[in-house]
């Protein structure tokens, strides 16, 4: 569907998704490797438990005190953050998306503590404080220090309902478009900052439906302060 809708709306040339599905398939079975780069559609597994095991974060602002203008996505500058798994829990991926033009930052950390996270978090939207207005995180002991993360950016920040992913789906859906670069069991130990970067510049380089078949960068670009 990416394909199909960025050649209608950017060139002459109409394709369906379906004969592009088909020729992936057809080039499969003649030992070509077109699959390989289609999105894994894994069911996610529901970890029970996790929220109570470690416990609640002070001074948490609930999701339900958010203002509803992020919920309709009526502006740049709502973030949503969350972190990623290596394998054997040995150093993480932080991840942030901007929720209106699903614009992506990552960065890598050696440790999942709130101290790199928190860093982490404040390197990355640096840059973009001016449309930096809300942050909503899960409930990871990561997200610790979110009281000097709201101070250091001047932003609000809140923070969904245990065992309720859907609250920050922009977030869970682009963590889903980051495994099919680094797979659940891959050694974060051992990527690059180059490779990190490759993968960002991939997900805001990508025309989404969503945005009517634009790319994240550029919808981002559109405002002041956006990205160049």
């Amino acid at each position: 569907e990416q394909i199909s809708g960025w050649l209608a709306k950017n060139t002459n040339t109409t394709v369906s998704h379906e004969w592009i599905y088909q020729h992936i398939y057809t080039d499969k079975r003649t030992g070509g490797d077109l699959h390989k780069h289609l999105r894994c559609q894994k069911k996610r597994r529901k970890r029970a438990g996790d929220y109570d095991r470690r416990g609640k974060i002070p001074n948490q602002t609930s999701i339900e005190e958010r203002p509803e203008l992020v919920e309709k996505r009526a502006r740049i500058g709502d973030w949503e953050a969350d972190t990623i798994i290596g394998a054997g829990h040995q150093g993480a991926i932080v991840t942030l998306v901007e929720r209106k033009s699903r614009f992506t930052l990552l960065k890598r950390v050696r440790r999942r503590t709130a101290v790199a996270v928190e860093n982490a978090i404040l390197d990355l939207l640096a840059p973009y404080q001016a449309v930096t207005h809300t942050i909503t995180f899960d409930n990871g002991k990561e997200f610790a220090n979110h009281q000097n993360i709201a101070h250091q950016l001047q932003a609000d920040v809140f923070f969904a309902h245990p065992y309720a992913a859907w609250e920050r789906g922009t977030n869970e859906n682009t963590n889903g478009l980051i495994r099919q670069y680094f797979p659940k069991g891959s050694d974060f130990s051992t990527i690059t900052d180059a490779q990190i970067l490759f993968v960002k510049e991939r997900l805001n380089d990508r025309p989404r439906k969503c945005l009517d078949f634009h790319a994240p960068k550029m919808v981002f670009s559109l405002y002041p302060s956006g990205c160049t």
